[in-house]
């Protein structure tokens, strides 16, 4: 993986208490783990013996945004210059839910499902311009 050609970054709803920032971060790392192997390191070794598992080998800064933000940086990656752009959301609706398959149901019927956090992968170009103004949480 060509780590200067492509960026991620999480963007996390701001007014979200610290526990919920802290699991909606986990939650989208977790998927974009899934979606994307290849930004994880190999285990590694320790001058002890012992084996650390592999990490991310890109940074993921986490910025802050609003709730609208949210919402509104959903929309823009819908348009046809984000295409390569991959973008991973996490909701107060799917915290809400008890399992995946309340998850699904209610999102089938939710036109604003709450974003708490949106997680993008792509181009560094784009990431750069679709979070470039947000600040850091």
């Amino acid at each position: 993986m060509d780590g200067q050609a492509k960026k991620c970054v999480m963007i996390i709803r701001e007014d979200l208490p610290k526990g919920l920032a802290a699991n909606t971060a986990a939650l989208l790392g977790i998927t974009l783990g899934k979606r994307f192997p290849e930004i994880v390191g190999e285990d590694l070794t320790d001058a002890a013996g012992k084996t650390h598992p592999g990490i991310s080998r890109l940074p993921v800064p986490i910025l802050r945004g609003s709730g609208a933000a949210l919402t509104a940086l959903w929309e823009k990656l819908s348009q046809p210059e984000f295409s390569q752009v991959t973008a991973v959301d996490f909701s107060r609706l799917a915290q809400g839910c008890r399992d995946y398959g309340e998850y699904r149901e209610k999102l089938a019927a939710a036109e604003d499902p709450g974003y708490t956090g949106i997680a993008i992968f792509g181009p560094k170009k784009s990431i750069n311009y679709l979070s470039g103004n947000l600040p850091l949480l």
